[in-house]
């Protein structure tokens, strides 16, 4: 089969693998549409020493099911899937927040991902999908899960409901956007959102339909918003939120760009901030992004470029090169 491998930082080369085979439990899904992530580009960077070279990366999938080791899994039915491989036997998974697995390995990381024509998988990981839903809004079912889970996780920390709030959206990548998309839908009207890339601002402006600034050319007013997302998580973005965020307000940061920095802690104590972290998504928040999805409420991915998965190298490239007005592009095998 044909795999997109990470072969060197910077470099990505279409290759012949074997084909994967599936273990006792396990399904083989004929991979449909496949993400492109931040986390990959960051890998593909030389930046994540979990994802060394030679690996096939890729998480945000939906495929059928080629062949089946696992009861009551049919071949030719439709799939996307949790990328994290939980135990469902700790305290976490028992809770029903298995995103917290204290045994957790992952699909494109500790074992090979979705950038491949073929993709083994434990069937306790697939999540259903509707049989007439494009491949396309399929593969955006783990991103928009991750912007689904970090805003209601936000909602139980707002002392104002969320139609309410001022808001701000700190970068317009696929978190960024999908978050501002299902903002605008949960009546968020005062919604503003920064993004350098000029080519981004204007798909905000277009498909989300509010403010979108590039912060280096107009600050952000001190103290104004009740409630910010950092989805970026760099030091500058980290201490933007601190500064844009009102005395009282929530700050969710999503984004792991940098890993370490400094924040105002002294601000945090004294205005009583709130400050949550999130980790991608439970099984339910897949469940409820699916029927998010179906029903329309994350828009019609417009600004989703497809391309197919022999372009991927070239891909990569572009996006890092900020070439690109897509927050995401879709790789088709």
């Amino acid at each position: 089969m044909k795999a997109l491998v990470y072969t060197q930082p910077g470099e990505m080369q279409l290759l012949d693998r074997e084909m994967p085979e599936a273990a006792d439990g396990e399904v083989l899904l004929r991979i449909e549409a496949v993400g492109i992530c931040g986390s990959d580009l960051h890998a593909w960077h030389g930046h994540d020493p979990r994802r060394q070279p030679g690996l096939v990366l890729g998480h945000e999938f939906v495929g059928r099911i080629e062949a089946s080791r696992a009861a009551g899994y049919a071949v030719g039915t439709r799939w996307t899937g949790n990328p994290l491989i939980v135990c469902g036997r700790c305290e976490y998974c028992q809770q029903g927040r298995n995103n917290l697995c204290a045994h957790r390995s992952m699909v494109g990381m500790t074992r090979p991902g979705a950038y491949a024509e073929y993709m083994s998988i434990p069937a306790a990981s697939l999540i259903a999908m509707p049989p007439a839903m494009p491949a396309t809004r399929a593969a955006l079912t783990e991103p928009a899960a991750t912007a689904w889970h970090a805003v209601n996780l936000s909602m139980r920390a707002l002392v104002r409901p969320l139609h309410e709030c001022r808001v701000l959206v700190i970068g317009g990548g696929a978190i960024g956007l999908l978050a501002g998309l299902l903002l605008r839908h949960l009546g968020v009207a005062g919604l503003t959102m920064t993004e350098l890339n000029p080519l981004r601002r204007q798909a905000i402006a277009e498909h989300v339909g509010c403010a979108a600034v590039d912060p280096r050319a107009t600050p952000l007013p001190d103290a104004a918003f009740d409630f910010v997302i950092d989805a970026v998580g760099a030091k500058a973005t980290r201490q933007q939120a601190f500064a844009a965020i009102k005395p009282g307000g929530v700050v969710m940061h999503i984004g792991l760009q940098d890993w370490a920095s400094e924040i105002d802690m002294r601000k945090l104590t004294l205005a009583e901030i709130t400050l949550l972290g999130t980790y991608t998504y439970t099984t339910a928040d897949l469940n409820a992004t699916v029927a998010a999805l179906d029903r329309g409420v994350f828009g019609d991915l417009a600004w989703v470029e497809e391309r197919p998965l022999a372009d991927g190298p070239g891909a990569f490239v572009d996006l890092d090169r900020g070439q690109c007005a897509a927050a995401k592009i879709v790789l088709r095998p």
